[in-house]
């Protein structure tokens, strides 16, 4: 007997909504990640893209335990002498709350080309409100028939 591997193009992509209120970082980073990857499917192939569309809502009033939002450091660097910056959790989550969720759950994603296509179909909003109320809608319509 040989198993059939199906193509990416092959497995239908839904589109999933997740609401981050209340619900601790790590947690919901992991579902969002397992989504993404398509490792709810029966036709997930590490190599293949049949991962899903994740929509996240609330991402301003995520949980973070312990001392997180005064201990935890994130750090870029502008590629000059002396240009490295941090942020900690708690200016992150005031100033630019999405980018919280999109950094924790690109850290569990491939880093390769399969990660960064992945990691396009996340979209993250801070309130409860999202454009993608049509791609939704066509979702449970197609379910419905």
């Amino acid at each position: 007997m040989s198993t059939t591997v199906l193509g990416s193009h092959q497995v239908p992509k839904e589109w999933h909504v997740i609401d981050a209120a209340d619900r601790p970082l790590g947690r919901v980073a992991t579902e969002i990640a397992t989504l993404l990857r398509g490792k709810h499917k029966p036709a997930f192939h590490p190599s293949q893209d049949v991962g899903d569309y994740v929509v996240v809502v609330n991402a301003s009033k995520v949980a973070v335990t312990g001392r997180k939002l005064e201990q935890k450091i994130y750090y870029r660097h502008s590629g000059y002498l002396g240009g490295l910056k941090e942020t900690s959790l708690k200016a992150m989550l005031a100033k630019r709350p999405e980018r919280v969720i999109e950094h924790a759950v690109r850290g569990m994603l491939p880093k390769n080309r399969l990660g960064r296509t992945q990691y396009r179909h996340l979209r993250v909003y801070a309130g409860p409100d999202h454009p993608h109320a049509g791609q939704l809608a066509a979702v449970a319509a197609e379910g419905a028939e």
